[in-house]
């Protein structure tokens, strides 16, 4: 997994890119139409979708934990097709299609973090990146209904925190490539890991 997530630190920023963008221009037009959020949600969830399925079958070679990025990505994809497929979804539909695709790429943040933590230091990034995910994907099941500018501005909110801390995760997993290492372990050493 430390090999997957060295080689996939690009993969990474890019999700953080994508999820920057689309939370800051949901933030500068929060009295968007519903036809745009759903076309920023979905280019959204593909293109990260898409980035996170070709590292994974990039790096599937001799790397067990690969699918655990090809499912996330797999997730992401599910998710642009639906807003794509119905874009005449009423705005809780969609609403509830965010906070699912939230909740399930937080699940998949976490398990990969746990995955990771007895090899490197850094992964609360991940960690806290899911547990972001996974509070922003209950409180939209809990308050679907929620005011439309609100729901706007809680959605921008979070993938503009969601991107931060991706691109800090990814601006580590390069510092500990770059550095020579053979992987970002604290003594250098896989056997020597964190308990």
């Amino acid at each position: 997994m430390n090999e997957l997530f060295l080689k996939s630190w690009k993969a990474l920023a890019w999700r953080g890119a994508v999820s920057l963008v689309f939370g800051v221009l949901a933030a500068l037009w929060p009295g968007i139409t519903l036809m745009w959020l759903i076309v920023m949600f979905a280019a959204y969830a593909l293109i990260g979708g898409t980035i996170s399925i070709v590292s994974a079958l990039q790096n599937r070679t001799g790397n067990s934990d690969w699918w655990l990025l090809l499912l996330l990505g797999v997730v992401g994809l599910a998710a642009g097709v639906m807003a794509i497929m119905g874009p005449a979804l009423t705005a809780v539909m969609l609403v509830l299609v965010i906070g699912a695709t939230a909740f399930g790429t937080g699940i998949l943040d976490i398990a990969m973090a746990i995955r990771l933590r007895r090899v490197i230091r850094g992964e609360q990034y991940l960690i806290l990146n899911g547990i972001v995910s996974v509070m922003f994907g209950l409180a939209i099941f809990f308050f679907p209904g929620a005011g439309a500018l609100a729901l706007v501005w809680l959605i921008s909110g979070y993938a503009v925190v969601s991107g931060v801390l991706l691109l800090m995760l990814a601006w580590r997993a390069r510092s500990w490539k770059n550095s020579g290492m053979p992987g970002p372990f604290p003594s250098g050493d896989l056997s020597h890991g964190r308990s």
